[in-house]
């Protein structure tokens, strides 16, 4: 548990430029394999957190994989 001081039940920090857009993700640098998903949340200011939901359902922190926009 934590607690971010720009975050509660009515502030959310900024979003980034990537935020809703579609990007490709792979696993331990293996570009064969990729997949799509889309960025859910982009801090653009403090915690910096990116999570990126999969096509499957899967939710993944951009700290997990390798991404790039497609």
């Amino acid at each position: 548990m934590g607690v971010v001081n720009n975050i509660d039940s009515v502030k959310f920090p900024k979003q980034g430029d990537y935020w809703g857009k579609r990007v490709r993700v792979c696993f331990n640098y293996d570009s064969s394999k990729t997949s799509i998903g889309i960025v859910v949340r982009d801090d653009a200011e403090a915690p910096g957190v990116m999570i990126i939901k999969l096509e499957d359902g899967r939710h993944v922190l951009s700290t997990e994989c390798q991404w790039q926009p497609c």
